[in-house]
């Protein structure tokens, strides 16, 4: 992976915007491996809203989490 590669990829797992011109001196390797730190912790994260959303729903009456879910996770 060429570090423009790399750079563009790392601009996407920061949503689009441009890492700090220090970033630049980063080695291919090392910048691959910051994109790929930022993607597993954005998906862990994802993971653990999911599961907090899930409990939520416990506190809603049964009858409502069918209407509830869906309005919520459309």
């Amino acid at each position: 992976m060429s570090s423009t590669e790399a750079l563009t990829r790392l601009s996407t797992e920061l949503g689009g915007a441009q890492p700090p011109p220090s970033i630049g001196r980063l080695e291919d390797g090392q910048l691959a491996l910051l994109a790929d730190a930022l993607r597993r912790e954005r998906e862990r994260r994802a993971s653990g809203l999911g599961v907090a959303a899930e409990e939520a729903l416990k506190l809603v009456p049964a009858l409502a989490r069918g209407p509830v879910r869906r309005i919520l996770f459309k």
